[in-house]
């Protein structure tokens, strides 16, 4: 069981990496917790990587299912789940994720809306953070190499 520090230095490095990242986190360790924050930053960092994915750019969704709304709710849905998830390798993602396409470069491809789309993001599971780098119809997919946009 993890003494009280530990708990809320977890709370404390959860909010940093929403706001702000790992610099506030260090940052909170030394003066809320009043610890060295270079002898417990390994500790933070460690934190950071447990918890959620954070996906970078939900505004390229955003303006995609404004353009295609019979897509909004599954890219919704994706883009919560992905959130949520604590991939550590690209076989946890194939577990949640059947459909999806594994490409070179830490790429994956998504069937979004029974395969009428395709979502491609770039995964780093070490850092856990996924990039969206491209969302569009099947059509517009096969005009596109997949494994350099």
């Amino acid at each position: 069981m993890p003494n009280s520090i530990e708990l809320r230095s977890k709370q404390c490095c959860r909010y940093a990496k929403r706001v702000a990242g790992t610099a506030f986190c260090l940052g909170l360790l030394r003066n809320i917790f009043k610890i060295n924050a270079s002898q417990y930053g390994n500790f933070c960092v460690s934190l950071l990587k447990d918890f959620d994915l954070r996906v970078i750019a939900k505004k390229i969704l955003r303006e995609f299912w404004q353009k295609h709304p019979d897509c909004e709710q599954q890219l919704k849905s994706w883009y919560r789940e992905a959130e949520q998830g604590s991939w550590k390798t690209i076989n946890e993602i194939k577990k949640g994720y059947p459909s999806a396409s594994v490409v070179k470069d830490g790429r994956v491809v998504f069937n979004i809306k029974g395969n009428n789309y395709r979502l491609i993001v770039r995964v780093n599971l070490h850092y856990q953070m996924v990039w969206i780098r491209f969302i569009g119809t099947h059509k517009e997919y096969d005009r596109i190499d997949a494994t350099k946009i």
